[in-house]
């Protein structure tokens, strides 16, 4: 993979852009977070969390180019980040169009990578994807004690919207509202997601919360994580929903 600029080191405060980095040129990144766990077997300097992130051991990496969020990086740590002289990139990803272009602007215009397949084939994945029938009211948790929820302009909410779900709270004042138990299995729902990140729900936590509402256990990285997993994400979302009987 041809190298167009000077960056040569890379870390990661991104789950999803670590991995995206990882796969498209091995070598490059050279530190990245303790949740950054993909591609499995990744071998760098680990530099502590998305909230908590260790600046001077970032700054010793002496990075090209330090990758960030908006919503997963706090704007405390990135601007000692910068106060620290390094470069930060900070993308902004609330929707699957501007996911694909904030990964072209990561790996082409920040770190100076020739545009991966990975990426064409993901677009192709998701133009190929046709909701069948009506949208089905779902309610989305992110988190217990306390319930968390999606709310408005989240990237999670636009993924499920192509699949034919729509959330209870898209119109929520807030992206990731705290909403009482009670409210949440009286809200018109047909259909409760439970994604395995950021909280862990599981068969045996989650779903007996709302009794007579199907669930659909679902892989947390293919639902919010933007990078190779949007690949298989449309596929294996569509399953997990199948199964629950959506």
């Amino acid at each position: 993979m041809a190298i167009r600029t000077a960056v040569r080191r890379v870390v990661s405060l991104v789950p999803s852009l670590t991995e995206a980095v990882a796969v498209t040129a091995p070598g490059l990144l050279v530190g990245a977070t303790d949740w950054c766990d993909h591609p499995a077997g990744l071998d760098v300097t680990r530099i502590g969390g998305t909230k908590n992130p260790d600046v001077a051991r970032i700054a010793a990496l002496a990075p090209d180019l330090v990758l960030a969020n908006e919503e997963e990086n706090r704007a405390p740590d990135l601007a000692a980040l910068r106060a620290a002289g390094l470069r930060v990139l900070v993308t902004e990803v609330r929707t699957l169009e501007q996911a694909f272009g904030e990964l072209e602007r990561v790996l082409v215009e920040g770190c100076g990578l020739e545009r991966p397949g990975w990426l064409a084939e993901a677009e192709d994945a998701w133009r190929e994807v046709r909701p069948t029938g009506p949208a089905v009211r779902a309610v989305v948790p992110v988190w217990r004690r306390p319930w968390m929820v999606l709310g408005r302009d989240t990237f999670a909410g636009d993924v499920l919207a192509r699949l034919g779900v729509a959330h209870t709270h898209a119109g929520h004042a807030e992206r990731y509202p705290r909403v009482p138990l009670d409210e949440l299995t009286s809200c018109g729902a047909e259909l409760v997601v439970l994604p395995d990140e950021p909280y862990r729900f599981t068969a045996d936590d989650g779903p007996e919360a709302f009794p007579g509402l199907p669930s659909a256990l679902v892989s947390g990285r293919h639902l919010t994580w933007y990078g190779p997993s949007l690949t298989q994400a449309p596929r294996v979302l569509a399953a997990a929903l199948r199964a629950a009987g959506r």
